[in-house]
């Protein structure tokens, strides 16, 4: 299990698992300091500060019209190719996946290691399905944003896929060798549903921005590629893209998004590797 610390403020202390007398699991801080493991096997660390709403992060729509996205199997090639890159960085012994969502990605890229995994999201709905999932890798509700409930270097790999990246607590946790595998939309994904939708298509590239903000921070851009491939795809998955991608609150032609049947979109990613700079050095 990886090395989680204390969220009550000003405590940082390390937590480690204890035996509770209704035989489930809690975890205890030095200080006294406690936290039960909910029900459905997740742990709950978040503190009433960081939340800004009563239900913080996505919502269930969301995150089930992803959950059904991924399912759907479109994104097999994106997790050969992070594969390819955690793979050939040898034995990675501890894993945190910031953003996790439904936990989808954790059993296709880390399938052997659920020991060493651990997924961390604020939305309630997502963690309960991610714990529900694959119950016996870690799984975590707190807010990445406020801190990483991870002491310090005690991560060998990162993973944000399409989520947050709170670059300094991710220096912080990540160990001296440890490395940062970063994925982000490319300009062109799902472009024919924006094109239809929003009746323009704009194009922006992330890149750059995120490896300069990166490096700032201390986590060195080692590799990048692009992963993109074309699906065909029917009006409940059109809906759940745009749903899943908050492209459907935003739009407010909610009749093109009904108009749209069966076709073909891109997908495409830019997915980035980073290690900490002072292996590097």
């Amino acid at each position: 299990m990886l090395e989680l610390r204390c969220t009550v403020r000003n405590c940082e202390r390390s937590l480690e698992l204890k035996d509770s007398d209704d035989q489930r699991a809690g975890l205890a801080c030095a200080a006294g300091h406690h936290f039960d493991q909910a029900k459905e096997g997740y742990w709950n660390l978040t503190q009433p500060q960081d939340k800004k709403s009563l239900n913080p992060g996505d919502n269930r729509d969301a995150v089930l019209a992803r959950h059904r996205w991924l399912q759907g199997g479109y994104t097999q090639g994106l997790v050969g190719e992070l594969r390819l890159w955690t793979e050939r960085c040898g034995q990675i012994a501890r894993v945190l996946d910031l953003g996790c969502g439904d936990g989808s990605f954790g059993p296709w890229v880390f399938p052997d290691q659920p020991g060493d995994f651990c997924g961390i999201d604020l939305a309630r709905p997502a963690i309960k399905l991610a714990a529900r999932n694959w119950p016996d890798a870690t799984w975590v509700l707190a807010n990445a944003d406020r801190g990483l409930p991870v002491m310090d270097g005690s991560v060998d790999c990162i993973m944000s896929l399409f989520g947050r990246r709170p670059i300094s607590e991710m220096k912080r946790v990540l160990s001296p060798s440890g490395i940062c595998v970063v994925a982000v939309p490319a300009e062109d994904d799902l472009i024919e549903l924006r094109e239809v939708v929003q009746k323009r298509g704009d194009r922006r590239s992330r890149v750059e921005a995120i490896i300069q903000e990166m490096s700032s921070g201390g986590l060195t851009c080692v590799e990048q590629k692009q992963w993109r491939t074309q699906v065909e795809i029917g009006p409940q998955e059109v809906e759940d893209a745009l749903a899943m991608t908050y492209r459907a609150r935003r739009w407010s032609e909610k009749s093109r998004i009904e108009a749209i049947g069966t076709t073909n979109v891109t997908l495409a990613a830019d997915l980035m590797l980073f290690t900490n700079e002072a292996a590097s050095s």
